[in-house]
């Protein structure tokens, strides 16, 4: 007679490992399903390129607040010194008014009347009342110039209070603005870093290309050439000698690397290349492209010569005009001073003759 067993059921381990395998399966497949698509290479590039313009942004902002402290730091230390020139001619004046103190006790120790009818000698003592008067007005006098110096010291050193305390917002400004760029710049190499090496490279190069005019050298209105420029320049005069002489010098700048805050010789962000290169023609400028951008005399497109300052999105970016659309400048991180087409930069904002 056959037997008739019941099929063995799972155990409830064995239940559970299925059914907790199984869940993590659906799980893995859900989020599979719904994690996001790995960014093409053109929109890292597009959220590259405006965290580099937030960054270039926040970077002016930091070179303003530098310079502002520099200037602060300057004006506080000079008043502080003031103070303290002025709390040792105060010591001086009080111990010229203590000498007269002591040299007016000794004369006027007694009542005049008293001394006048004690005195052998009435000449004498009338001699010394004479004298006596004159200390009283030198300690009149030195009380007026203690007490002026003492006006002339407790506002200076109210003033250099003020200094101080504007010099600590502007340090604050100066950490946050720091932290701002820096932030960005992690932000989009953290993007960047999205895509293979060969990706990255080919980007590089298609910047590079969309950059360029015509061929690998730029051909100078003088006839001479520049290495690793990118447009044909034509022959534009320049509007001043002093023009002409920022953007040779410039040029020389051609291949150096472009550094946050960096103001040369071998670094540059974009407002300190042409704080520089106005510096090599003999003209102080300002360090920012927020002060550079009042300075000189305003210009439209159409009036650009060369060595007149250009300025992109919002006053953010700063270049030199030189001939033919093309501007010289120190674009972003990761990129070296170089020739490029204004139409490629960015928004044209105003121009700026020096």
């Amino acid at each position: 007679m056959a037997s008739h067993r019941r099929p063995k059921q799972p155990s409830r381990t064995r239940v559970t490992v299925l059914t907790a395998t199984a869940a993590a399966a659906v799980a893995l497949t859900s989020q599979a399903a719904h994690a996001d698509p790995k960014p093409t290479k053109s929109e890292v590039k597009a959220k590259v390129d405006k965290l580099y313009h937030e960054a270039e942004v926040a970077t002016e902002k930091y070179n303003g607040a530098k310079e502002q402290q520099d200037k602060l730091k300057k004006q506080a230390d000079a008043l502080q010194d003031k103070v303290a020139r002025g709390q040792d001619e105060l010591n001086t004046l009080r111990g010229e008014l203590g000498s007269l103190a002591t040299a007016q006790y000794r004369s006027g120790g007694l009542d005049p009347s008293i001394q006048l009818l004690l005195s052998s000698d009435p000449d004498s003592f009338l001699d010394q009342a004479s004298a006596l008067d004159q200390l009283t007005a030198k300690q009149a006098e030195s009380l007026q110039k203690i007490q002026a110096k003492q006006r002339t010291l407790a506002q200076q050193r109210q003033e250099a209070q003020g200094k101080l305390t504007d010099l600590a917002e502007v340090r604050e400004t100066l950490g946050k603005s720091k932290t701002k760029f820096q932030d960005k710049l992690a932000e989009a190499q953290k993007l960047l870093n999205t895509l293979t090496a060969a990706e990255r490279a080919k980007m590089a190069a298609d910047d590079e290309r969309a950059s360029r005019a015509a061929g690998e050298r730029v051909t100078l209105g003088n006839g001479g050439t520049g290495a690793g420029a990118q447009a044909d320049l034509g022959n534009e005069a320049p509007a001043s000698a002093l023009g002409a002489a920022a953007l040779q010098a410039a040029s020389t700048r051609v291949g150096k690397p472009y550094v946050r805050a960096a103001t040369g010789p071998d670094s540059f962000d974009c407002s300190g290349l042409t704080q520089w290169a106005y510096a090599q023609a003999g003209a102080q400028i300002t360090r920012t492209t927020y002060t550079q951008i009042n300075q000189g005399t305003r210009i439209a497109r159409s009036q650009l010569k060369p060595g007149d300052l250009v300025f992109f999105s919002n006053t953010s970016h700063v270049g030199l005009y030189a001939g033919n659309n093309t501007v010289l400048h120190a674009p972003y991180p990761g990129t070296n001073v170089r020739y490029e087409s204004m139409n490629t930069i960015g928004s044209f904002e105003a121009a700026v003759r020096i």
